[in-house]
């Protein structure tokens, strides 16, 4: 699966308004609201939350992937956002975070999910496309660089 078949722009947030972590996870997550594949919004959120309890998913270089796994859900979600003002994400190399990418998949889904996190943290690797991504000012601009840069990802 590919993060840009996953990906959807209605689950695109170009400006995130949070100044927070806490702020910005629960924006993502309040985008699946009335989404079907959806059972229980709570517990996507507890997921989530009790995750970053572990350690910040603030991976370095301004990224962050907030991540969980919940039967609530009835397949994979992702949710991207950007926030023009960097926040202290307490990144695993203390440099404020400006890109979110949530993922939550299924207790049962472990081998496609991390497959997934693989994916993104790859893709996100790619300092020419951080920099694009944080350019960008629209939710479509935002999806078409995701599924550009998965064309020029192999797979291994």
């Amino acid at each position: 699966m590919k993060v840009s078949e996953l990906l959807k722009k209605n689950f695109i947030i170009a400006n995130l308004q949070g100044n927070t972590k806490e702020d910005v996870i629960n924006e993502l997550i309040d985008l699946f609201k009335n989404d079907p594949r959806v059972n229980d919004l709570e517990k996507v959120r507890s997921s989530v939350m009790e995750r970053e309890k572990i350690i910040s998913t603030g991976v370095g270089k301004g990224f962050a992937v907030p991540h969980g796994k919940t039967n609530s859900i009835n397949e994979i979600i992702a949710a991207f956002g950007k926030t023009n003002n960097p926040l202290d994400y307490q990144a695993l190399d203390n440099r404020p975070v400006n890109l979110i990418m949530l993922l939550v998949g299924r207790d049962n889904t472990v081998s496609i999910y991390m497959k997934l996190l693989s994916r993104i943290s790859r893709m996100m690797n790619s300092d020419d496309f951080r920099k694009k991504l944080s350019e960008a000012n629209t939710d479509d601009e935002i999806f078409e660089l995701f599924k550009k840069e998965e064309e020029n990802l192999y797979d291994i």
